[in-house]
């Protein structure tokens, strides 16, 4: 299952990835969603059901990012332990 999603990454452009960042992952922009949403997951306060759908919503392109630059940065690690074959 890691295999698929790291293939998935993979091929997913950095131009589309850093795109999506940029706009679902800050939208609406002052000030950035995703921030209050953080903020509101810290205090505890982030309870409905919405909260929690729209803090996923804004924070995916960014996990991804993160992960795709991981994984391109020790790749040779990841395969060498048999995790990316």
């Amino acid at each position: 299952m890691f295999t698929a999603f790291a293939e998935f990454l993979d091929k997913l452009p950095w131009s589309i990835l850093i795109f999506l960042c940029l706009t679902l992952g800050l939208a609406p922009f002052f000030p950035p969603h995703l921030f209050e949403k953080i903020k509101l997951l810290l205090e505890g306060q982030l309870v409905r059901p919405i909260d929690w759908f729209d803090l996923v919503m804004h924070a995916t392109p960014w996990v991804f990012l993160v992960l795709k630059l991981l994984m391109t940065a020790i790749p040779r690690r990841l395969a060498g332990k048999g995790i990316l074959a």
